[in-house]
């Protein structure tokens, strides 16, 4: 039985290093094909691994692009996880602002595989139902940090924050995805700067 700190085994470390092999050259292939266009073979090929190894790590290029999907968005993820427990409403602001910026910055930074993704929701069920999955998971959080705001006397008590969750995220997605197409007709920095004081204006007392 292996013990707690054991390290890996040399067959164990090929099989790591395969998976790793296969997302980079998938991550290479659909930004330079596209979703639709790109082929498994070709992720194969550029991984340089037999077929029968690559199919042990992933069925098909849908499986790859969903790793692809969780390693990418799990950053976004952690934006959404900095810690939220403001004293006042500036204070709340000031936190919102920055973690609307960071995120909006971040999908400047990765606008090339994003473009992927975006083709891979429209197109792909499973990106589809991943996606779907992302988003409550960031909608979850924010009602977290809002239900946080309104039991210490800062957010307004008429409103249901589960809904002001899910308007505060969608309004971040629809920005995304402008980012990422290049269709933002503003910097990132006025962007998060006017949603979050529309936001915090609405929902703050």
């Amino acid at each position: 039985m292996k013990k707690a700190g054991d390290q890996p085994s040399t067959r164990q470390l090929r099989s790591i290093e395969t998976r790793e092999k296969l997302l980079s050259a998938g991550r290479d292939i659909f930004v330079e094909y596209g979703f639709q266009k790109a082929t498994i073979s070709q992720i194969i090929k550029k991984a340089n691994t037999g077929y029968g190894t690559a199919y042990v790590h992933f069925k098909n290029k849908d499986a790859i692009l969903i790793v692809l999907m969780e390693d990418v968005m799990h950053k976004f993820h952690q934006i959404a996880e900095a810690s939220f427990s403001p004293h006042s409403k500036d204070e709340a602001k000031e936190i919102i602002e920055k973690q609307a910026y960071s995120f909006l910055k971040l999908a400047e930074k990765e606008r090339s595989i994003m473009r992927v993704f975006e083709q891979a929701i429209g197109f792909s069920t499973s990106a589809s139902s991943k996606w779907k999955e992302i988003r409550e998971k960031f909608i979850q959080r924010i009602s977290k940090d809002i239900l946080y705001s309104y039991q210490n006397g800062l957010a307004k008590e008429d409103l249901n924050y589960e809904l002001a969750a899910r308007g505060w995220f969608f309004a971040n997605e629809m920005y995304l995805w402008e980012i990422v197409r290049g269709e933002q007709t503003a910097s990132v920095e006025e962007i998060a700067k006017t949603i979050t004081a529309v936001y915090t204006s609405g929902l703050y007392q």
